[in-house]
């Protein structure tokens, strides 16, 4: 694979039946959506990542989830990464927000962790912030839900009802980064969620 053809798109969560389908692995049900929309067997495994290699627009992309818990998935990706010979700026890392509304997201080219434990895990492996990342809106909870408990808990019976357009709208969002460009998918990503009164 040459680098200036091949992604790799990481989503974050953690790994086990307990966690399937909450808040905190929406990066990896977008991965998922990806996968299937795309053809891409997600059963390769190396370096504590499972992973399937295919194409999105005839660009060659990798498909990963690590199986590593969300504060240690740096290294697993890190080290997939390094193995197909990817630069950071072709890792497009998705992740869930608590800071961005339900049916929004948005688009990062780099920075820095804002919090979330696996993006740490990810800067602390590379040494740095340098990969374009993907935001997507899970929602602060009300004052009577300890936010640990919101993250890792289930989409309530309103928001599974809308799951579905917010994974497919972030699923397109990768596509647009790695078909079009970074610059092209803010403008259009950023300022258009899906939103959750429009869903």
């Amino acid at each position: 694979m040459q680098n200036n053809t091949s992604w790799m798109i990481a989503g974050l969560g953690n790994p086990g039946r307990k966690y399937v389908r909450t808040r905190h692995n929406i990066g990896f049900m977008v991965v998922e959506r990806l996968a299937e929309k795309y053809d891409v067997l997600l059963t390769q495994k190396k370096f504590d990542t499972l992973f399937g290699v295919g194409e999105i627009g005839n660009i060659k992309v990798i498909l990963a989830e690590p199986m590593a818990y969300m504060n240690r998935s740096g290294p697993p990706i890190i080290q997939l990464a390094k193995y197909y010979k990817l630069e950071l700026d072709h890792l497009l890392v998705i992740h869930d927000d608590i800071d961005i509304l339900f049916g929004n997201l948005k688009i990062k080219a780099k920075g820095g962790h804002g919090g979330h434990n696996g993006i740490r895990s990810i800067i602390g492996a590379t040494g740095g912030g340098e990969f374009p990342r993907i935001r997507v809106g899970i929602g602060r909870p009300d004052t009577q839900i300890d936010v640990t408990d919101h993250v890792l808990g289930k989409f309530s019976v309103d928001e599974t009802k809308h799951l579905d357009p917010v994974l497919s709208y972030a699923s397109e969002a990768a596509q647009t980064i790695i078909n079009k460009g970074l610059t092209l998918s803010m403008n259009k990503f950023n300022r258009n969620g899906v939103g959750s009164d429009n869903l």
